[in-house]
């Protein structure tokens, strides 16, 4: 007779799809961001979301690509810090909008940190980034109700 799994064993079992999103710390100065997107432009890495959030003296550029190991590369090469952190990416259509994604985080208790959209849509569906306090039990949660999360291969090189 075997036993069933310990709660344990079961909550390892699973672990969704996570993007790495790179948070890029850049001077507050006219033409930083273009500096930063034309180093992309010229590496083996697209960038496929990003947000700028400034203060007087510094921005914060937050940064999906489709080639994580790449844009690390890149961004070492460049001098430039930043900080990494996995994001869920998740395709919203029909029956699964953000309103639906944010009410069924809400049942769960889980925390959405951030939020922005992705510029492209591998499936011909909107895509969002979301940044959550338990990406496994958020990406469980999100499955089962029927949403589509996406992985790095699933992102399309840009251009």
């Amino acid at each position: 007779m075997s036993q069933a799994p310990t709660p344990l064993e079961t909550a390892h079992g699973f672990s969704p799809p996570t993007v790495v999103q790179f948070s890029v710390f850049l001077v507050n100065k006219v033409g930083k961001l273009l500096d930063l997107v034309e180093n992309f432009d010229e590496a083996s890495c697209s960038i496929c979301a990003v947000s700028v959030h400034e203060s007087s003296d510094h921005a914060v550029v937050r940064v999906i690509t489709n080639n994580a190991s790449e844009a690390r590369k890149l961004l070492k090469e460049d001098g430039l810090p930043y900080g990494e952190h996995e994001v869920l990416v998740v395709s919203l259509c029909e029956g699964h909008t953000l309103s639906r994604l944010c009410l069924h985080l809400l049942g769960a208790e889980i925390n959405i940190a951030f939020a922005y959209p992705l510029m492209i849509k591998p499936n011909g569906d909107p895509t969002i980034a979301i940044a959550v306090d338990d990406h496994t039990l958020a990406g469980q949660i999100l499955r089962r109700k029927g949403f589509t999360l996406l992985g790095e291969a699933d992102l399309p090189k840009m251009g």
